[in-house]
């Protein structure tokens, strides 16, 4: 599956591992738009080829549905936080790429550092930061393209800093008319916030019709 011009139907994406489609390719912003667009991601690691995924079924979150447990309600409530968008997106995904506590690294390797800070200039890829009493919280980031924003990864640095961002950036998407959250494969932390599994014959149903869309604020 070595990528050297349009990307495979999704539906040829393999079963095991799920969802890999391609490989090979770069990341630019032509060839991250055009994946995006047709519901495949990137997803690899360090001193590997370019990987291309477009699992089935595929993990989301519609934005009213975020599920908000009554001890969230209340941190909500006793919290002083402030949410800012597109404040300073390099700090973002720096957090977002440290290694992880379990060890086994980071997906998030300085070729795609690159290119997704290439496309939050072009005003395609965007963030969302938390503070918390005036210090970092948590943030995440994403593309967005029409009415959909796929999810690449957050980060924590308080106790809910992740969940702040993940609640505020459903309200935004809301009140944006942005249909779906994008989160790509299942985790149990995200099931516990409303995520849920659907088809790729449903997911595509959201993909975009054109290129891409504003972030306004």
């Amino acid at each position: 599956m070595d990528l050297r011009g349009d990307f495979p139907p999704v539906d040829e994406a393999l079963s095991e591992p799920n969802g890999l489609l391609a490989f090979g390719g770069k990341l630019n912003s032509k060839t991250l738009i055009k994946a995006y667009s047709n519901g495949i991601f990137p997803w690899f690691s360090q001193n590997e080829p370019i990987l291309w995924w477009a699992p089935n079924p595929r993990m989301v979150l519609f934005p009213d549905k975020f599920h908000i447990s009554r001890s969230f309600k209340r941190a909500i409530r006793q919290t002083n936080y402030q949410v800012h968008f597109n404040r300073d997106f390099k700090t973002v995904i720096d957090h977002c790429s440290k290694t992880r506590k379990d060890g086994l690294g980071t997906w998030i390797t300085n070729e795609m550092k690159e290119a997704y800070l290439q496309l939050h200039k072009e005003g395609i890829v965007h963030c969302l930061e938390v503070d918390i009493d005036g210090q970092l919280a948590g943030g995440i980031y994403g593309v967005r393209l029409e009415n959909i924003f796929f999810g690449e990864s957050m980060f924590s640095l308080q106790t809910n800093g992740s969940k702040f961002a993940l609640y505020e950036l459903c309200k935004y998407l809301l009140n944006n008319n942005i249909k779906i959250l994008d989160c790509q494969v299942y985790s149990e932390h995200l099931d516990s916030m409303g995520a849920e599994l659907i088809s790729m014959r449903e997911f595509k149903r959201f993909l975009p019709q054109v290129s891409a869309n504003s972030f306004d604020n």
